[in-house]
């Protein structure tokens, strides 16, 4: 199914039935699939693939790019960081850390060295990478405090990690440039998501509407429950277009973030935007969730590379 485009349904949820696709969006053949490569619960939007004990999800608006979100299943992290932890920081074995890149990568087209981690801090502050910073993270220190980052060089694979956090993932197949975004709640007040593609516009030249996004998984309005702040901060920034992925429940609100992020795209002039419907707190066999269970935890990211 091609990307959403301006005249057309903007927001396209959930999973459902459709022909096999691999990671780059392209139908795959019936030997591959027999060869170990199936997809469950397939969607117009979203896809889960599994390889053997791996299984991470891919969207139909980045159809063309070498991307992912990862879930916890697939790796060789043992005890609460079983199995595919991609966090480096999370008190894991850097073997098993750099092994589950190795998995992944191979998966879904990328090696640990092509990647470029953040040091994400809950900002809205976008960084543009280049193939010097190749390695960032994984193997050196990352240089910069970011909390989203994009390119237009190939073979750089950018990162953003999340564990409840909302991943985006933006792709213009006209200019051949990527970003990947870490939204957290502040991040999300502050359209961090729109002022990505404000940065790919300024240093690539990207036109707004021929980016795509997919908004991968991360805590859902069913389980993200707040004070006041959090939706204080989102009217504060959006508006009453923020009130409807706002809900009070007695004293506390539930907020969809989801949403508030697919609404800052949707202002800074992106039309194909894809959603992941899983929500992280609600799925601890497949997914991480801070808010679940704290710091004994492993990382999801979203990654991404032009080839």
């Amino acid at each position: 199914m091609p990307p959403v485009l301006a005249g057309s349904d903007p927001l396209r949820h959930g999973f459902a039935a459709t022909p096999p696709l691999g990671h780059q969006g392209e139908a795959l053949a019936p030997a591959a699939i027999g060869a170990g490569i199936m997809i469950k619960e397939e969607s117009t939007v979203f896809h889960r693939v599994i390889m053997g004990n791996l299984e991470y999800s891919v969207a139909d608006s980045l159809a063309g790019v070498s991307h992912g979100f990862s879930t916890r299943l697939g790796g060789v992290s043992t005890g609460h960081l079983a199995s595919l932890n991609l966090g480096h920081h999370r008190g894991d074995d850097p073997e098993h850390v750099l092994e589950n890149y190795r998995i992944l990568g191979r998966a879904i087209g990328f090696t640990p060295e092509d990647t470029v981690f953040p040091m994400q801090r809950h900002t809205d502050i976008i960084r543009l990478v280049t193939e010097a910073q190749r390695g960032e993270g994984l193997f050196r220190e990352t240089a910069q405090v970011c909390d989203g980052q994009i390119t237009d060089r190939p073979g750089v694979a950018l990162v953003a990690f999340s564990a409840d956090c909302t991943p985006v993932l933006l792709y213009d197949p006209v200019r051949r440039a990527i970003g990947a975004v870490h939204a957290g709640w502040r991040g999300t007040a502050a359209g961090i998501a729109a002022k990505a593609v404000a940065a790919m516009t300024d240093a690539f030249g990207c036109r707004p509407e021929d980016i795509r996004a997919a908004i991968g998984p991360c805590i859902g309005k069913c389980c993200f429950e707040t004070d006041a702040d959090v939706p204080e901060a989102m009217v504060a920034a959006l508006g009453e277009k923020a009130r409807p992925a706002i809900e009070a429940r007695g004293e506390k609100f539930h907020v969809d973030l989801k949403s508030i992020n697919a609404l800052w795209l949707r202002e800074a002039g992106v039309a194909a935007i894809d959603i992941s419907p899983d929500c992280t707190a609600c799925d601890p066999a497949r997914y991480w969730s801070h808010r679940r269970v704290g710091d004994r935890r492993g990382s999801l990211a979203g990654i991404i590379v032009l080839k």
